[in-house]
């Protein structure tokens, strides 16, 4: 049975609900019989499981910046799962696939090939400092699962320092050090040694810093690595995928921090690698250097997944034990899509142009909150951006997943973050012709969820 909708406060996480009572209005009013048979089979056929169950519409096709239902309805995609870097069916990656695919479409156990190696180089020359190992892996939750075994086989501890909130994967050791209680809930023993920290994130600060961050959560890091001492690693995301922003200082804190007390720093960038934030990795704007370096999601060009560990050369200290060693570690075809992605980003000057169009997309939020008295905050860097609602100093968690599907029924695609933040993360290939078109929708769907708010108030 579902859970009642008092309860859904309770499961409010990175992703947005899929069980309320506006979920089952926008889907009697928008699905047809046949989609309706589709999904049915679905939930026939899939085990059901939080976030994803059941599903919200099916898909038809997808191309450039927008995704189209099996209806026709055509949608701008601001949500993407964070794939979309160079954009859905991208004809370079399309051809490299095909390419590949003709002539050697898998490799052996054993052997390697040149696709393979050719991407592992071009991550290790576009990678800050010293980081030029790399692991590939079929997906971010298994890149995480072998930079915790790497960082404990390095540093001979086990102990990990985390956040509450963050998100590193559904996998039992990533939940572990994962802080969302969607994912943690009633699984029983997590793996041991892991110990979480409040994020950076002044909006919920322990320390009651007045809505402005004085890096004391990252002095509590530092509190926390001194007094266990034997610590392997800080694990973290870089920038929240909400998305919140950690001030410039923080992260050259936690790194001093690190190197103080020998544990190894592990930066998550899965969903913000390779030019969401305006550069290649996020960790650049902070000028800090990481132990370990996970990416994934678009590294597969939106087609194929793929993922990658990208450590310092003296961590290549685990020869002896087997990392990750799966089937598709080196799957020729994945790392064609991968080297053409790269190839896209930099011969197109995607990430110039990402650093452009977040600017403008941020003033032009900004000044539409002048006249949304809902907006409580607009935030972002690069092509991650979240509008945070708020009414009467309280989320606005019931508006929020109104304007969402106010806007699905308008043609704009995006989720709803932690409750209340409409978190907007289009494909970087999107024109400011498409960023102007979403901002009128968004802007329309505020103003008539603002209206029958007021009017079911008088």
């Amino acid at each position: 049975m579902p859970p009642q909708e008092s309860n859904l406060d309770a499961l409010k996480s990175e992703g947005d609900i899929n069980l309320s009572s506006e979920r089952a209005r926008w889907s009697e009013k928008n699905i047809d019989a046949e989609t309706r048979e589709w999904l049915e089979e679905d939930a026939k056929y899939f085990l059901h499981q939080s976030l994803s169950t059941p599903c919200l519409d099916v898909l038809k096709s997808c191309s450039g910046a927008s995704i189209s239902d099996l209806q026709g309805r055509e949608m701008l995609d601001f949500h993407g799962n964070n794939v979309h870097q160079v954009g859905f069916s991208n004809p370079r990656v399309t051809r490299a696939i095909i390419a590949q695919m003709e002539e050697l479409s898998f490799c052996t156990r054993r052997y390697t090939n040149i696709p393979a190696v050719k991407l592992a180089k071009k991550l290790a020359e576009l990678a800050p400092g010293d980081l030029n190992k790399i692991l590939f892996a079929p997906g971010g939750t298994s890149a995480i699962g072998m930079a915790i075994k790497l960082a404990r086989i390095a540093t001979g501890r086990h102990k990990m320092i985390s956040m509450w909130d963050s998100f590193h994967g559904a996998s039992l050791d990533a939940i572990s050090v994962g802080g969302e209680r969607v994912f943690r809930n009633g699984i029983g023993p997590l793996l041991p040694g892991c110990e979480h920290v409040p994020p950076p994130d002044h909006r919920h600060c322990p320390w009651d810093c007045h809505g402005v961050c004085t890096l004391k959560c990252a002095d509590y890091i530092e509190y926390v690595l001194e007094k266990e001492g034997d610590v392997a690693c800080v694990i973290a995301e870089t920038v929240r995928s909400t998305p919140f922003v950690p001030p410039l200082d923080y992260w050259r804190k936690v790194r001093a921090a690190c190197d103080k007390h020998g544990a190894l720093l592990i930066l998550d960038e899965i969903p913000t690698c390779l030019g969401r934030t305006g550069r290649m990795f996020a960790c650049e704007h902070y000028e800090v250097v990481p132990d370990m370096l996970v990416i994934g999601k678009g590294l597969g060009g939106g087609i194929f997944p793929l993922a990658a560990l990208i450590a310092r050369e003296h961590l290549d200290v685990a020869a002896k034990t087997a990392l990750g060693h799966y089937t598709h570690e080196k799957n020729p075809v994945a790392c064609a899509a991968g080297l053409a992605t790269l190839e896209e980003i930099e011969d197109t000057g995607l990430l110039a142009k990402v650093r452009e169009l977040s600017a403008y997309t941020l003033e032009k939020l900004r000044s539409m909150a002048a006249t949304h008295p809902m907006i409580g905050d607009v935030r972002g860097l690069g092509m991650m951006i979240g509008v945070e609602l708020m009414r009467n100093g309280k989320r606005a968690t019931a508006e929020a997943e109104q304007v969402m599907y106010e806007a699905l029924t308008r043609g704009l695609n995006f989720k709803v973050t932690m409750g209340n933040i409409l978190t907007l993360t289009p494909a970087l290939t999107i024109t400011r012709e498409e960023m102007d078109r979403a901002l009128a929708i968004l802007g329309e769907c505020l103003g008539t969820v603002a209206s029958r708010s007021l009017q079911s108030r008088t």
